[in-house]
């Protein structure tokens, strides 16, 4: 699976983020799909993933509540995951993600384990102003 990430940029302390990662090839919708993030010097974070059939997401400790992950499954060779992140801090800044995993989770810990995604995006920068 193919995994292309758009969105991100600059944006204002206070405000939204808004990411999305289309996933293409024969199996996309057949995949987990979910972000990480990575801030200079710092370990790549978990933030959110959602499952294949888009009815289960899973969301870091620092987006709890404040954040909202949604898939787009109607084309089987298509998949397209949006995330949304709202009341940005300099926190929230970073490289963002998008991977896929192949395996159904029904514990947030694992999807929130880097080393169980196969395979990986580009990444998109953010950049929160103060």
């Amino acid at each position: 699976v193919q995994l292309q990430a758009s969105g991100g940029g600059l944006v204002q302390a206070g405000g939204s983020l808004s990411l999305s990662c289309t996933a293409s090839g024969r199996s996309a919708s057949a995949w987990h799909l979910g972000w990480f993030r990575q801030a200079p010097g710092r370990e790549r974070e978990f933030v959110a993933t959602i499952t294949d059939d888009g009815r289960n997401a899973y969301y870091g400790d620092s987006v709890t509540g404040r954040s909202t992950i949604s898939r787009d499954n109607r084309d089987n060779l298509k998949n397209t995951i949006y995330l949304q992140v709202h009341t940005l801090t300099p926190d929230d800044a970073g490289v963002y993600y998008c991977a896929a995993c192949r395996y159904i989770f029904y514990d947030r810990d694992r999807y929130a384990n880097p080393t169980d995604y196969e395979y990986w995006g580009q990444g998109t920068q953010v950049t929160v102003s103060s």
